[in-house]
């Protein structure tokens, strides 16, 4: 089942920090990037959620897991099938300095993104 974009713009709205999250859709849902105030200018977003069945999913990073730990509410599932589990957030949602600080940490612990190749020309 398809995400609705009202639930994907509700999820970017809960999304409190110094940065900017933009999203794509992806075969149907939606994948969020971060692109922080303190990155450098030349570094790209980061790749750090997917929003699936209307569901929102954080990359794991060590730093997440921790701060979710200390709410007690560690929740982990695949966002589809054949996936690795994600942190599935559902209870703190509503909670847009909780979620933005999750994002915060997530997206500084992630690596920095590598530019794409530009594509060799066919002959």
């Amino acid at each position: 089942m398809a995400s609705d974009l009202k639930f994907v713009e509700f999820v970017v709205d809960q999304i409190k920090l110094d940065g900017e999250i933009s999203f794509k859709s992806m075969f149907g849902e939606y994948g969020l990037y971060c692109m922080l105030d303190t990155s450098p200018p030349d570094e790209l977003p980061k790749f750090f959620s997917v929003i699936c069945d209307n569901k929102f999913f954080v990359k794991p990073t060590k730093a997440g897991k921790e701060f979710i730990e200390n709410t007690g509410t560690l929740s982990e599932a695949p966002p589809y099938e054949g996936a690795k589990d994600s942190y599935l957030i559902e209870e703190k949602l509503d909670d847009a300095e909780w979620v933005g600080e999750l994002v915060t940490l997530t997206v500084n612990e992630l690596p920095k993104r590598k530019p794409r190749k530009p594509k060799k020309k066919k002959k």
